[in-house]
Formats: structure tokens, C-alpha cells, sequence
């Protein structure tokens, strides 16, 4: 008996690796599956435990590495249990992505194009849920379908949403409009909430075929419309780490509150220079500082960045908790930073009048602007002076001025930095990165935390001045990572898709206008295809079909460039406060320095793809609170009439943003007229087939608000008559675009201010406009 077991575990292929990895070893998985299809039939458990000799006391651990293996979709169970393998199945394995009409779509492991959930499969599976599926026929728009065989691994185990109660049943309603099944709550299990409000729901049982999902409720958040709801609501809804763990928190108690001598060793000191700070009135995390003196080569610039690293370690809890988060999130009157107080606004802030650690990039760049070398090293720094965009806009405008006498120690340097700021924009009109004319607009709030008025706001010269900064230093930290061979995550932004690009030339030749570049069209084409543009009535239209050709840059650890940048290798080095990616590539220059290569406890690839999906978590979830904000807003405004732009054109209808309010609702295609309306997608217009009548992206409108839906945050406008209602060829400059509560383009990202002075964020950047990509 004995050595009949040890002849059959010995066939296995795998057996060695299996020894290595686990004192007991059992068959591996690629035995298991070569064993299943060699008997060419589903095998029950039992069976398989007999070909394979399994002994009692393995039992347990041979179940485990089966559900792992069913979790990953490489066995699965029959109706009768028996195990079966997935790729005789004609099975697919995927992720459900929930429509907010409750239908969706399977997004396939493998690659393969999406297929399309119909509302009665949805009843088996939540969004983010990973299935088996079986490819069935076409629906009756032609699209693939297919069906859910089984949930591999459920994504949802609480959600947020509102309570109802109809007939004596309680239900909550997901907020997360992705998710359409109701969520029955079990008996004695309402926490004391009422009807109405917005609870935290654990699930008790996952939906299926037959039953609906049923759970639990654990959190009692409050009332809908109650102050800062909207937020709450964001953080649990995109799962969203609001709370630092206790070893996190002693981790950042325990350090001293100001630089130690002990900690000067192997550091040059830069105390000497007058390095300055410069950010939004409301900021209270300075991570950069910058220095500019002239010479005979041209200027010296010096930006000296925290030196987070110096205190959060790879792999101890506040880094744990870093990974976690990926980046600080900025929400309207509310923070939720990165790393704890102690770090970002105390220790690794580069506060006035205190030392502070950091990492200096020290470059010498040309009188045209070129960076001609660049050196880096540890410092310790000491800020001369806490400046913001406005003082120093006024400084350069109003040499004489009020700022300028209480600065006038610093007011030289500022006049450098102003200097070399120009040679810069030159070198960047050189390289032809690409620079999108766009509008910010800053929400400005009330007592009660809701929006009192929208506005614009004009990046002045201060904020360019340290973005270039900024930029600069980013160059030169991939250039040294790139040069030392040593694995980085760069930020990379690709070019146009074939397909885009084909799509965005079409567009251009019927304005006459060309994108240069052929096949490979850099971001000189483009910038010289802005400049063509400039000044036309219908440049707004143009630009923005140009910049939703472009593709979103990303974190990943294979260099491909910055496409909109211009740039042949960037990498984020300048907000490590803030953004996880900075921190790792200060570890790696600082590995490169000190002769050694820098291995982060998760694969680079594996950081990439998650530091990315942090940001866009981040976005989305800032993104509804502004939506619902804005929504709360135009509920003031129902009936009003307001005179606007179309910024997107849907199959569904048409999104118009107001010039006054600078919010964004829709014109449903029913509203356009007694017409059948056709969507032209290549076109980004819609067309009347008895009319002729068309609406393009661009064109001025009229409308009035007619709806306000606070759950949906949804703005529903109707065209009204007059001067703006042109429905025609007519085009004018609309706002830079960004997504938004309906799924399609919104004004730009507002910059988040408040009366009271306590945050500023632009979204796009993270502090006040002035990071870039």
C-alpha cells in the first residue's frame, strides 16, 4: 500500500516545487487537472481522493487547494458535486460589471471582448463579482450574451444605502447604482434604523437564481440629507480606508515631533538656501520646496521634496496602511490623507522656520531651458518662508507691494525662479506637450458645508511657476532610475488607440483639419494642431474631441513615455506625502545612492495596477460627492433658465453645461423634438431623420431645469427657446471635461475651497493646480 502511494504521488510533474513550498506535500494543481482529464468524466470527491491516494489526515488541506482551485476557476462542481474541469466546460472566466438598468456585462479573464448580462442573470451575481459564465446567443442588438453558471468569489460583503419599509418588509437599496438587487433584511436585524435612512448593510447571503440577497444592518449612518452625508456615504461605498490602524497610529505617535541631530547623518544640509514653499492658501501639507540662483550656465534650481521615507518603512504598518490607501483623497471640506496627522501635516511637512528631512533633486538646466545635469542626495532643509499662488502672483506683478515688503528677503529668489519659469515654457513649446486651454472652477460653501456659489478660477503664474518646478524634478528622477537600470513605477500615458485615431482624424476632416504624425502622431502633432485651432468658434469643440482620443496615464513599471507630456521617461517623485508611487521611487533613488537595488514586498507590476486603482477609486468617489453637492445646489434652482454648451452627446441624450452655474445635467433624446433621433458617435452628434436638425458637442443651448433627483444625482434639463438654442453647425468653446454622475463628460474637476480657509484641493493635481499628469 505504501509504495503503491508513493509511486503515484511520484508521477506527479510538480512534485519537487510542491516539497519545497509545503512540509506535507499534496498532488499539485496541474496533477489534479492532468488526473480529471485523463478519466474524461466529472469525478466525485471521493474518487478523486482514491486515484490520488489523499489519506485522512490530508483531507482538510486537499479541500483547501480544491476551493482554490474552483475560486480560480480551474475545477468546478456540477450539479451532483462532482467535480468537473473548466476548460471542457466551455466555460469563461470573468468579473460582472452591474449597469445602473440592471442589465450588465461579463469582463472576461482572458481579454476576449465583454458580453453582455441580460437584467434576469444580473439576479444571480452583484457587481465586481468573479464568475464562471457559458457564451449563449446574441441579443436583440446583436451583442454576445451569456449566462452565470456560478459566483467564484463574491466582491461584496457590506454595502452602503437607504432603508425602505413596504408591507412590514424591510429593504435597503444600494447606493452603489451598479448594484440593482434589493437587499431584504433579515428579521431583528434593522439595528434600530428607521426607514429613510442610510445604513451600512452586511451580507448574510449572497443573491442566486431563486433568492434575493439578504443581510444585516451593522451601521446606522444617519439621515440623507444630513451635513456630510455625501461623504460618508463615498468613503463606504468605494471602500474607501478612513481609519488608521492602531499600530499605524502608535507607528506615527512615536516619532519626535522635530528632526533629531542624530538623524543629520549622511545628509548634505541645504539649510543655507532660501528655500520657500509656495501652495494654496488652504493647504496644510507642504511636501515641496524649490530655490533658483542664476549662473554663468544658466540657473540652478534646487526642489527639495519630504523625506517620507526616512520614517515610513517598506513593510512596517505605516506603510502597510500607505499601500492600502494608495494616495491621500481630497473631498470638499474634508481630508483623508495618505498618512497620518503626525506625518503629513507635522513631521514630514515642510513647515516654515523648522528643519525637516528631505530628498533633494539639485539640476542644472540651460539658458533655453534644457536640463543639462541633475544630482541627488539626502538632505535636511530649513523653509525661509511659507508662500501661496496669490502672494506670489502679486509679487511679481506688484514689485512695490504690500507682499513684496514683507518678503523682500525672499522676493530675489522669487524673481529667479520667475526667470527660469519662462525658459522652461519655452523649452516645453519645444518639445510640444500637449496644453489643453481648460476652465477650473472653485465651489465656494456655506455655514451649513453646501455650495453657495460655483466660480472660475485662473491659474496664475505662480501655479505654472511650480509646476514646471515640479515637472522638472520628475524628469530627472526617472532619467536617474532609468540610467541606473533600477525597476521604478513610471507614470505613463500612451498614445491614441488605432482606433481613436482613425476616429479623431475622420472628425478633423470635415473641418478641413489635419493630425499629423501618421500612424505614430506624437504630442507635437497635437500641439500644433491646438495652435491651428486657437482662436476658432469652434476650438472648444475640436479640443475636446481631441482630448478624449487620448488614453489615461497610468502607474506601471514598463517605460513607454508621457505621451501628453512629451516626455521619454517620467516618473511622480515630488508628493510622496500623498501618493504612494512617490514614496517608492524615493526608496529606489536612495537604494541606487547607497549601491543596493530596492525590492518593494509586492511585485512592481502588481503596485502599478493597484497604485492606479487607488487614484481612480479616489477620483470616482470625490467625483460623486461633487455631484451630489451640486446636486443639493440646483435644487434652488428648479425652473430656472440658463444658457449653456452640449459637452457630450449620447445615444440617450444630451449633457449641457451651464456657463453661469458651471454644473451639468442631461437633455434626454425624448426632449429634442417630434423626431427620430439618430446618435452619431464618430460625429459626437445627434441627427433628426425628418428634421435634419443636429446637435453637436459645442453647440450653445438653452435650457431649464426641470428635475432634481439627490439619490441618482441626476439634473434633467429641457431646451428652451432663444439666441442660445442653436441646435445647428454653430460651435463654441466649452469647458475641459472630465466624467460624471450620468456616465458621460462634466465640467471640469472643481478646485475645493471653503470661507473658512480649512482645505484646498484640485482634484486633477492634488494641491491647488500645480501637479501635472
Amino acid at each position: 500500500m505504501t509504495k503503491k502511494k508513493k509511486n503515484i504521488r511520484e508521477l506527479d510533474p510538480f512534485l519537487e516545487r510542491e516539497r519545497e513550498q509545503y512540509e506535507q506535500p499534496l498532488p499539485s494543481r496541474e496533477y489534479i487537472l492532468q488526473i480529471l482529464a485523463e478519466k474524461g468524466v466529472p469525478l466525485e470527491q471521493d474518487e478523486l481522493c482514491v486515484l490520488l491516494q489523499i489519506e485522512h489526515h490530508e483531507q482538510d488541506l486537499f479541500n483547501r487547494r480544491l476551493r482554490a482551485m474552483e475560486r480560480d476557476g480551474q475545477i468546478m462542481r456540477n450539479r451532483k458535486r462532482a467535480i468537473c474541469v473548466v476548460d471542457k466546460l466551455d466555460l469563461i472566466k470573468g468579473k460582472v460589471q452591474g449597469h445602473p438598468d440592471g442589465f450588465g456585462f461579463l469582463i472576461p479573464e482572458d481579454g476576449s471582448p465583454d458580453l453582455v448580462l441580460s437584467a434576469k442573470e444580473m439576479h444571480k451575481a452583484l457587481h465586481g463579482d468573479t464568475v464562471m459564465a457559458r457564451i449563449g446567443g446574441e441579443d436583440r442588438r446583436g451583442r454576445r450574451e451569456a449566462s452565470i453558471v456560478e459566483v467564484l468569489e463574491p466582491a461584496n460583503t457590506r454595502v452602503v444605502g437607504r432603508l425602505y419599509e413596504e408591507h412590514g418588509i424591510q429593504f435597503v437599496v444600494a447606493e452603489n447604482r451598479r448594484i440593482s438587487q434589493d437587499f431584504l433584511v433579515a428579521p431583528g436585524e434593522s439595528g434600530g434604523a428607521k426607514a429613510g435612512q442610510v445604513v451600512m448593510l452586511e451580507i448574510m447571503q449572497q443573491p442566486s437564481k431563486h433568492a434575493q440577497p439578504i443581510g444585516r444592518i451593522v451601521e446606522v449612518l444617519g439621515n440623507y440629507a444630513d451635513p456630510g452625508m455625501e461623504i460618508e456615504i463615498a468613503l463606504r461605498k468605494h471602500d474607501l480606508p478612513n481609519e488608521f490602524p492602531h499600530d499605524a497610529e502608535k507607528q506615527a505617535k512615536a516619532f519626535s515631533p522635530e528632526v533629531k541631530p542624530a538623524d543629520y547623518a549622511g545628509r548634505e544640509s541645504v539649510a543655507q538656501l532660501p528655500l520657500v514653499t509656495i501652495d494654496g492658501e488652504t493647504a496644510r501639507d507642504f511636501d515641496d520646496a524649490v530655490y533658483c540662483e542664476p549662473n554663468a550656465k544658466g540657473f540652478r534650481l534646487v526642489v527639495a521634496i519630504a523625506d517620507v521615507s526616512a520614517y515610513v518603512k517598506s513593510g512596517d504598518a505605516l506603510d502597510k496602511e500607505a499601500i492600502n490607501r494608495g494616495n491621500s483623497v481630497y473631498f470638499p471640506r474634508r481630508v483623508i490623507p495618505m498618512l497620518p496627522e503626525e506625518l503629513s501635516n507635522g513631521l514630514c511637512s515642510l513647515n516654515p522656520n523648522v528643519e525637516r528631512l528631505c530628498m533633494v533633486c539639485d539640476m542644472q538646466i540651460s539658458a533655453d531651458g534644457e536640463i543639462q545635469k541633475h544630482r541627488f542626495y539626502p538632505s535636511v532643509m530649513f523653509s525661509h518662508a511659507r508662500l501661496t499662488y496669490t502672494k506670489v502672483a502679486d509679487m511679481l506683478e506688484n514689485p512695490q507691494g504690500e507682499n513684496a515688503r514683507e518678503y523682500a528677503a525672499v522676493l530675489p529668489h522669487i524673481n529667479n525662479l520667475y526667470k527660469l519659469f519662462q525658459t522652461l515654457l519655452q523649452a516645453r513649446e519645444k518639445r510640444g506637450a500637449i496644453d489643453f486651454e481648460t476652465v477650473e472652477t472653485q465651489m465656494i460653501f456655506n455655514a451649513q458645508g453646501k455650495i453657495e456659489k460655483i466660480v472660475p478660477v485662473v491659474r496664475n503664474d505662480a501655479h505654472k511657476l511650480i509646476e514646471e518646478c515640479m515637472l522638472a524634478a520628475n524628469v530627472c528622477a526617472a532619467a536617474f532610475l532609468k540610467e541606473h537600470d533600477h525597476p521604478v513605477l513610471y507614470r505613463v500615458h500612451e498614445g491614441p488607440t488605432p482606433e481613436k485615431l482613425e476616429a479623431v482624424r475622420e472628425f478633423f476632416k470635415e473641418f478641413g483639419l489635419q493630425l499629423g504624425g501618421g500612424d505614430d502622431p506624437q504630442a507635437s502633432d497635437y500641439s500644433k494642431l491646438l495652435k491651428q485651432i486657437k482662436g476658432r468658434p469652434d476650438a472648444g469643440l475640436l479640443q475636446t474631441v481631441m482630448l478624449r482620443s487620448l488614453r489615461q496615464a497610468v502607474y506601471a513599471p514598463e517605460n513607454v513615455g508621457h505621451f501628453g507630456l512629451g516626455y521619454e521617461a517620467y516618473a511622480h517623485f515630488t508628493s510622496p506625502i500623498r501618493r504612494y508611487p512617490d514614496l517608492l521611487v524615493h526608496r529606489a533613488i536612495k537604494a541606487v545612492l547607497e549601491g543596493k537595488q530596492y525590492k518593494p514586498k509586492l511585485k512592481w507590476a502588481e503596485l502599478g495596477v493597484h497604485c492606479s486603482m487607488t487614484e481612480r477609486r479616489a477620483d470616482d468617489a470625490t467625483r460623486d460627492v461633487e455631484a451630489w453637492l451640486k446636486c443639493f445646489y440646483m435644487r434652488d434652482h428648479l425652473g430656472s433658465v440658463f444658457d449653456g454648451s452640449i459637452s457630450s452627446v449620447t445615444g440617450f441624450g444630451l449633457f449641457v453645461a451651464l456657463d453661469e452655474l458651471y454644473v451639468e445635467g442631461l437633455v434626454h433624446v425624448s426632449e429634442l423634438g417630434a423626431d427620430y433621433y439618430h446618435f452619431d458617435p464618430a460625429k459626437h452628434q445627434m441627427l433628426g431623420e425628418r428634421t435634419g436638425k443636429r446637435y453637436r458637442l459645442g453647440d450653445r443651448v438653452r435650457v431649464k431645469v426641470v428635475r432634481v433627483d439627490m439619490e441618482s444625482t441626476k439634473i434633467d434639463f429641457v431646451l428652451e427657446t432663444g439666441p442660445a438654442a442653436s441646435g445647428s453647425d454653430e460651435a463654441s468653446g466649452i469647458q475641459g471635461i472630465d466624467v460624471g454622475a450620468w456616465g458621460a463628460a462634466s465640467p471640469k474637476k472643481a478646485k475645493i475651497t471653503e470661507k473658512s480657509g480649512k482645505t484646498s484641493k484640485s482634484p486633477k493635481t492634488g494641491k491647488s493646480g500645480k501637479r501635472h499628469g
